[in-house]
């Protein structure tokens, strides 16, 4: 074959490749930051990788940074590199460089705080959730400015990196609200989200939402004797079981009056997509399930679409009576449970605790008071349509990066792209290069490093392409 006719090699890979060591290096010492939000000793921490990042972006090149540390948020990073044309559109970049705690240390193989390199991973806190997505972003400005050879990025370019994402951003709101000229934009691109796996890369689409809450059923003021009184009022457990037993009707649908009233069914196109992915139920299980010995759900839908695209009921805990060592025959007092649902477009969260307190109601016996304790407001669900220009836009710069056909998914879990979505007022899309076995939030996290590599190539892509594409 000719020299002229041999395919040279994409301008943004080279550049990412050239990046690569100093990227590797940089991201090490991060790592090194023990930035535990959830944990007040380490509040200092969170600041000091705050002001590391701000370092970091000032060192490569951004004109306007800033660490927000205003409180009572814990500081968040913001920064912004206009375009040099003024038409371009400005897209903000979200991310988040707090991390989960580490227990059990003894579980670790590795310092969690030491970022470990062994093959082709990173080990250390953060090394996936989510330093080191936030940092591939980074490295995807670099590239994209080595490839272009441009001294500004195609389109403005804002990054908000957030400080209490592991604690749940219970003040992400109020800081929209205070910088919302500051965070304004066309386009929000969400990197905390993972690849389906590493030989199936896909474009995420869409978070469920989620809303927690306790039932609470007291017969009287104190636990009484089961054999002089039992069969005589009320037990509280047995009404509360029989609450839990309806949450669910035989074929897995949620029985909430109007539950599904404003579900968004998903499109043709996505559950095609979902369809084609590589799915081995033993190997899910064993991966993702935590033991369990068996899939189930809601009947007519796969597995993945259970935990993607439709909304659920799940106990996470039941309280009641005597739970010691041994038998103490009483009938309780009161009995508890807790239950959280995950939300779809178009659910509410303020409707859905609505429709709990009245199946509560429904099903709460004479002689029974009933207390419903929502757990904070709820995260709305959030998904953007698989036909925008910006979804497609990171779809072509993924399949572009990683060489391969990317289809379309979604996370089961929730975040704050729904908050983002409705205070900026625009579009979020996604693009991440983690994978779900990665371990966030348990011992041994990790990151395979080429797939942050081929990240990075697909955010210079995009930021190269999205002038046209959303023109």
């Amino acid at each position: 074959m000719t020299a002229d006719r041999v395919n040279p090699e994409p301008p943004e890979r080279a550049a990412v490749a050239a990046l690569a060591d100093d990227f590797l290096t940089s991201l090490r010492d991060w790592i090194t930051i023990p930035s535990i939000s959830t944990d007040p000793a380490h509040h200092g921490d969170v600041a000091r990788s705050a002001h590391w990042l701000a370092d970091a972006l000032r060192a490569d090149g951004w004109p306007e940074v800033a660490v927000w540390d205003h409180g009572p948020a814990l500081p968040a990073v913001y920064a912004c590199w206009p375009a040099e044309d003024p038409a371009a559109p400005t897209v903000l970049v979200y991310g988040h460089h707090d991390v989960q705690p580490v227990d059990p240390p003894e579980a670790w193989e590795h310092p969690p705080f030491a970022g470990v390199v062994v093959g082709e991973e990173l080990f250390g806190r953060g090394s996936s959730d989510d330093k080191g997505q936030v940092a591939m972003q980074l490295l995807g400005v670099r590239a994209h400015l080595a490839a272009t050879g441009a001294p500004a990025p195609a389109v403005t370019l804002k990054f908000f990196v957030e400080g209490e994402e592991e604690s749940g951003s219970p003040h992400l709101a109020d800081l929209l609200d205070r910088h919302t000229a500051d965070l304004a934009c066309d386009l929000v691109v969400f990197t905390d989200t993972p690849l389906y796996a590493r030989d199936a890369p896909t474009v995420n689409t869409g978070q469920r939402g989620v809303l927690g809450a306790e039932v609470t059923f007291t017969g009287g003021t104190s636990d009484v004797h089961s054999g002089r009184v039992g069969g005589g009022v009320p037990n509280p457990a047995t009404a509360l079981a029989r609450l839990v037993a309806a949450l669910h009707d035989d074929d897995g649908r949620v029985r909430l009056p109007g539950f599904y009233a404003d579900v968004v069914e998903p499109t043709a196109a996505e559950r095609a997509d979902h369809a084609a992915l590589p799915f081995d139920e033993a190997d899910w299980l064993a991966a993702n399930a935590g033991g369990a010995q068996a899939v189930a759900g809601e009947k007519g839908w796969s597995t993945l679409e259970r935990v993607w695209v439709r909304p659920t009921a799940e106990v996470n805990g039941i309280s009641g009576g005597y739970t010691g060592p041994g038998l103490k025959t009483v009938v309780p007092r009161e009995a508890s449970v807790k239950l959280s649902f995950r939300l779809v477009p178009d659910q509410e969260p303020a409707a859905i605790a609505e429709s709990l307190r009245e199946f509560v109601a429904a099903h709460t016996p004479h002689g029974v008071t009933a207390a419903v304790v929502l757990r904070g407001e709820g995260t709305p669900p959030y998904a953007i349509d698989v036909d925008h220009p910006a979804a497609v836009a990171v779809r072509d710069a993924v399949e572009g990066a990683f060489e391969q056909p990317v289809r379309y998914s979604r996370t089961g879990g929730s975040g704050p792209a729904a908050v983002l979505h409705a205070t900026l007022g625009v579009p979020v899309v996604y693009l991440g290069a983690t994978l779900p076995d990665d371990r966030i939030h348990a011992p041994n996290e990790r990151v395979v490093l080429p797939l942050l590599l081929r990240g990075a190539e697909a955010a210079a892509r995009l930021w190269r392409s999205l002038p046209e594409r959303l023109s």
